[in-house]
């Protein structure tokens, strides 16, 4: 199975698809660490456009072609990226679950931006500024809602796995 969780940047993702996939024995994959490894590799700088996101595809489908379920974790802004996505699970012949993780809470949510601590080294986070001006187009299809704010993270699992009826 392919689970594509996107949402903006603080909004919980990371932590619960860590959850998820540690739950569920699964691959995670996730775009910061790709696009940053490409960053210091010299070979390109922020913004890199869909460089990451096509390494973040690739190696999604290997993955769920060795019958592995991937957590595949991302902003996932646009709908040209949501759909990429479940072509590459369509591609691999697995069932493609898309979930947004959102925090509610404007306050919240913006104090997670401002105080979170990172593990990618020289990632450089967006400051609140530019994750309320980030351009982020709503969904147009079905898919699971996470709200983050005011819960702990195991809660926001749980839901989230009462949600995909595994």
């Amino acid at each position: 199975m392919l689970i594509v969780v996107g949402g903006l940047p603080a909004s919980g993702k990371t932590t619960l698809s860590r959850l998820l996939a540690s739950h569920l024995g699964a691959v995670h994959v996730r775009i910061d660490t790709i696009e940053q490894a490409i960053v210091r590799s010299g070979l390109a700088r922020q913004p890199l456009g869909p460089a990451g996101y096509m390494v973040g595809y690739a190696l999604a489908g290997d993955h769920l072609r060795q019958g592995l379920t991937v957590i595949a974790e991302s902003v996932n802004p646009l709908t040209v990226t949501r759909d990429a996505w479940r072509e590459t699970g369509e591609k691999a012949g697995v069932p493609v679950a898309e979930v947004e993780v959102v925090c509610t809470d404007p306050a919240e949510h913006r104090r997670r931006v401002t105080t979170r601590v990172l593990d990618i080294p020289d990632l450089r986070p967006p400051d609140w500024q530019q994750v309320v001006d980030r351009e982020y187009e709503p969904w147009d299809r079905d898919h699971i809602v996470i709200d983050t704010a005011g819960r702990a993270p195991e809660d926001c699992l749980a839901t989230l796995l009462r949600e995909l009826t595994l």
